[in-house]
């Protein structure tokens, strides 16, 4: 028997369908069984779906003599399961990497719920969206079970058959089956919800939920969206059938209203000239179910258009959502006006206080957008306050991050009366990001330009050749802030080159190396084993830290290269995994895709949140990454990398790269999963050749990085000395590994 039966009703997604299957038979937990049911289908669905059953015993197919639509597939379907859990997939989406594997888990530490609720994430057809409005819902939970009765909250997850696994012998006991129709999944998620007696959830996008630009027969205009009130009426008709069950009716007629109310106001569902009909069936509907005790009523407009249909007819309905629109568009209005004189006034106050002499011992830092102190920054910050106590340092830092700022930093906030005295008055501004462009330079003020790393995707200037990646970018605006620089911060000549280029503007490059690579330089294994123990990481194992980096070709920015729980079993006993996403790619869907939860599970160690992504390094005894910068500082530990450059024709089509990274690695290069396996299982990482790599990379690329580079930044820059040239590369120690002892070299 089969620990999950997934039944696939399909019909006319020739087109979706070998990205639904591959995306369940790649995954990495394997006991399941596929049941496709072709619901006959007129295009080569039918043909796709016998080619992969006959390649994978996995994959049933089953043939129904007649179309009978979306609900009545899967009942078919799950006549034929075999499995502890039934999940149901739509044959345009499919599952993400590790679903199965963390749905497995999440079982089994909840000791066999009627039901398991994950996330999904919506993909449009230029691109994915944001996490669903469950995430807080879904993370809130955590590893407990619950039932509606004591959290009726969980009612408002959303309600379909594809983000659950049921307990096969659950939905078997209660008769759960889908009707015929649109909106068949609202009456068996309500049912199954109130009938449950232990749920639980999973904080993890398992499934990518494809939003068709046509075809989609709920964005569809017409009559068939009607179809909503048998399937609630049916809800409510088992309700009157258990008495025991009561309690639920005011609550599942909060959830009718709002779902129907929901399809009355979607212009892609119901026709102006058929709302008037579809807003009476909606009042027929509350005025038969209404209990006698009422129900609990959502606050704001959903409220107010619920209370309405006791008594108010369509004319005056439709009047009061006039008036609603209207009042909005009036609020709206006012607060334009009232953030508009909120500018004027503190433009002003920033003008006055630009009229002041500039202070000479005042500096002002940030780091990628007002995050926190870290990077660049905070390495020549805290050089500054070392060897030039007279200056006195000033932070912006967003509010949100205000908490988490370290003992005795003095910061200002965004948009606040002192931000805008500071910003006017500094001598010295340190960012490794461009300042808005409502700040202006003054003469005599000092510019440092940090950046974020060694270039290897193209910047600046050279994304006007990669329309797809400077999406959201102005470049001349880009450029004329990179105008206010006076000082430009490389690592080596292929950076001094990278940024001349990319940004042709006036400032001098400085050979200083980068600050915040300092403490990378000649790094003892002491820094690098307390960072180990403070990430819970087993003494003596070896660290693969996990650094990708963005994709343009991606709305949102983040693509799956493989599944990492898959990665840290086969990575095998004595490791431990790390994951650090790009800054970019820190919240949202990135962290939705499993991450959170092998987390919690100890499968990997999420370090995306670490402050100081040299410390992170220091942990780690070998990287692997795709084209994140992060190799450049990571090769002065002299510790192996591997590059996994699976989707390197498409990166560098879309964004573009200033050389050929898989010709000149700084350690092994893997263009598939297999590859990437491979190099750790056989040791290959680790070998000579991999040294050799590395060390040419680094004599490369990182000429001026000899652990001087913050000390050189404010003696040259701030207290006026001249000289202090970086050491030559042959004259530098590379770090020592993390680890105890010394990497063996195969």
């Amino acid at each position: 028997m089969p620990r999950f039966s997934i039944i696939v009703p399909v019909y006319k997604v020739q087109g979706f369908l070998r990205e639904c299957l591959d995306s369940v038979l790649g995954q990495s937990y394997g006991d399941f069984e596929v049941i496709a049911v072709d619901d006959r289908s007129p295009d080569g669905s039918g043909a796709i779906l016998d080619e992969y059953a006959g390649r994978d015993a996995r994959v049933r197919v089953l043939h129904l003599p007649e179309n009978v639509g979306l609900g009545r597939a899967r009942n078919a379907g799950l006549e034929q399961a075999a499995g502890d859990y039934v999940l149901f997939l739509d044959s345009d989406d499919h599952y993400t990497p590790g679903l199965l594997a963390a749905v497995a888990a999440r079982l089994e530490t909840t000791g066999e719920p009627d039901i398991l609720v994950f996330d999904h994430v919506r993909t449009y057809w230029w691109g994915r969206g944001g996490r669903s409005e469950a995430a807080d819902l879904l993370a809130a939970a955590g590893t407990d079970t619950f039932g509606i009765r004591e959290s009726p909250q969980y009612l408002n997850l959303f309600l379909v058959a594809w983000n659950k696994a049921y307990r096969r012998s659950f939905f078997q006991e209660h008769g759960l089956r889908y009707a015929p129709g649109l909106y068949e999944d609202a009456p068996v998620t309500y049912r199954s919800m109130v009938l449950a007696d232990r749920i639980a959830c999973l904080d993890r996008i398992g499934v990518e939920y494809r939003q068709r630009r046509q075809g989609a027969i709920t964005k569809t205009p017409g009559r068939r969206h009607f179809e909503i009130f048998p399937q609630y009426e049916g809800l409510f008709a088992f309700l009157e059938q258990r008495p025991d069950l009561d309690w639920a009716r005011p609550l599942l007629l909060e959830r009718a209203l709002d779902h129907m109310l929901f399809v009355l106001s979607r212009e892609d569902r119901v026709r102006p000239a058929d709302r008037g009909d579809f807003y009476r069936e909606i009042r027929s509907f509350h005025r038969r179910h209404l209990p006698e005790g009422g129900f609990p009523e959502p606050a704001g407009w959903r409220g107010v258009e619920m209370r309405l249909l006791a008594s108010a007819p369509y004319a005056s309905y439709a009047v009061v959502r006039g008036l609603r629109d209207v009042r909005a568009a009036a609020l709206g209005g006012r607060r334009r006006v009232a953030r508009k004189a909120s500018d004027v006034a503190v433009r002003t106050w920033y003008r006055a206080q630009s009229k002041r002499p500039l202070d000479p011992h005042l500096a002002v830092y940030s780091a990628t957008h007002h995050r926190g102190v870290s990077g660049d920054p905070a390495a020549i910050h805290a050089k500054a306050r070392e060897l030039a106590p007279h200056i006195r340092g000033v932070w912006v830092v967003r509010e949100d991050a205000v908490d988490a700022l370290p003992p005795g930093i003095d910061h200002v906030t965004p948009g606040s009366r002192r931000y805008h005295e500071v910003m006017a008055r500094a001598t010295y501004w340190v960012n490794n990001v461009n300042w808005p462009g409502t700040l202006a330079k003054r003469p005599g003020s000092v510019h440092i330009h940090t950046h974020q790393g060694t270039p290897l995707k193209y910047m600046g200037a050279d994304l006007l050749t990669k329309p797809g990646a400077r999406h959201g970018f102005d470049v001349p605006q880009m450029l004329y802030r990179a105008d206010r620089w006076d000082y430009s911060l490389v690592a080596g000549r292929h950076a001094e080159r990278a940024w001349e280029r990319a940004y042709p503007c006036h400032f001098t490059s400085l050979r200083t190396g980068s600050p915040r690579n300092d403490v990378l330089v000649g790094a003892g294994p002491e820094r690098g084993r307390a960072v180990r123990e403070r990430l819970g990481i087993p003494a003596g194992h070896t660290v693969v830290l996990y650094a990708p980096t963005r994709r343009d070709y991606r709305r949102g920015g983040h693509v799956d290269r493989f599944d990492l729980a898959r990665f840290a079993a086969d990575l095998g006993p004595g490791h431990t995994l790390v994951v650090r996403l790009h800054p970019s790619l820190a919240g949202g869907v990135a962290r939705g895709l499993g991450l959170a939860d092998l987390h919690r599970r100890g499968v990997v160690v999420d370090a995306t949140d670490e402050p100081h992504v040299e410390d992170v390094l220091l942990a780690a005894d070998a990287l692997v990454t795709d084209y994140s910068a992060l190799m450049f500082d990571y090769v002065l530990l002299d510790r192996p990398v591997v590059v996994h450059a699976d989707d390197w024709g498409a990166f560098t089509a879309s964004r573009g790269a200033y050389f050929d990274i898989t010709a000149d690695a700084p350690g092994h290069v893997s263009r598939s999963y297999r590859e990437l396996a491979w190099l750790f299982v056989s040791g290959t990482w680790q070998d000579a050749e991999s040294a050799r790599l590395r060390a040419g990379f680094r004599e490369r690329y990182c000429e001026f990085e000899d652990g001087q580079a913050a000390e050189r930044v404010v003696r040259l820059l701030m207290l006026g000395e001249r000289g202090g040239a970086p050491l030559p590369a042959a004259r530098r120690t590379p770090g020592l590994p993390a680890r105890s002892g010394t990497l063996v070299e195969r």
